[in-house]
């Protein structure tokens, strides 16, 4: 019974206008996001400049902005929005096969609980605070490292970042976004472009992140978990190293770019 009224209740929530509004603003807002953290990877790449290369550090640059704390709280309810979206999309999940339907789920919530932190942390900074991204990260690794069992833990956290980044270089390149969207007869050619560059972008970048943290479990060091501002940096140190960085950074503002296509032509 309980069941059945969670299951209506979700459904009338998808079928809302003004709910699948606000989850379309949500993809343009992770655009917006997604371009500032390009931008910033690129700074740094260039040496023009520097600043954290995640989430934090485009919140950031949005507080020191003018009118930035009005867009802080058009983030925090987008990404709210499209958190919530997605956790209904994933109680609606259906199937024959309840391992693959329990899977569909799984994914869904994960990004609607993804969506939600994202929202948390852009609250945080719209009420005029600030966090450091990299530091939490490396303080969360420490309290799972000084756990027992907790290293492995910490590795296996780090191939799961590594696995769905992983996802979505393939997802990108074999053009399976193309799925979550209705492609337009003009222009339709710019956004796949966009879509594939742009995931294969934030697969690359998810990869290595999912890599610092293997590492820093096995050197027992949570101070290399330093989480995507971390990740995208280690990689100037690589051979031509400002070079992949500075095309990984035009992948994410490439992945902005989709995500506002997204926002117009996604299939909610």
């Amino acid at each position: 019974m309980a069941n059945r009224v969670a299951t209506s209740a979700a459904r009338g929530a998808k079928n809302n206008r003004l709910f699948r509004a606000l989850a379309r603003l949500g993809y343009a807002v992770n655009g917006l996001l997604h371009i500032l953290i390009g931008a910033i990877a690129i700074s740094v790449a260039t040496g023009a400049g520097g600043g954290q290369a995640d989430q934090s550090g485009a919140l950031g640059q949005l507080a020191a902005t003018p009118g930035g704390r009005i867009l802080l709280w058009v983030v925090v309810v987008g990404l709210a929005a499209l958190g919530l979206w997605q956790l209904v999309v994933g109680l609606l999940a259906r199937g024959s096969d309840p391992k693959s339907r329990w899977a569909h789920r799984a994914a869904e919530w994960g990004k609607g609980i993804a969506y939600l932190a994202v929202a948390a942390t852009a609250l945080t900074f719209a009420n005029g605070g600030s966090t450091n991204a990299a530091q939490s990260t490396s303080g969360f690794a420490g309290t799972l490292i000084a756990t027992p069992g907790g290293v492995i833990v910490l590795i296996l956290l780090g191939l799961g970042i590594a696995g769905i980044g992983l996802y979505f270089v393939l997802k990108g390149a074999r053009r399976k976004f193309t799925d979550d969207i209705t492609v337009p007869p003009t222009a339709g050619r710019v956004v796949v472009v966009l879509g594939v560059v742009g995931y294969v972008a934030k697969g690359i970048a998810l990869v290595v992140t999912g890599a610092v943290f293997v590492i820093a479990g096995v050197t027992i060091d949570p101070s290399k978990a330093t989480g995507l501002d971390g990740a995208l940096k280690a990689l100037v140190a690589l051979p031509y190293g400002p070079a992949i960085l500075w095309l990984v950074g035009a992948g994410l503002v490439a992945y902005g770019l989709y995500c506002f296509a997204r926002a117009r032509l996604a299939r909610l």
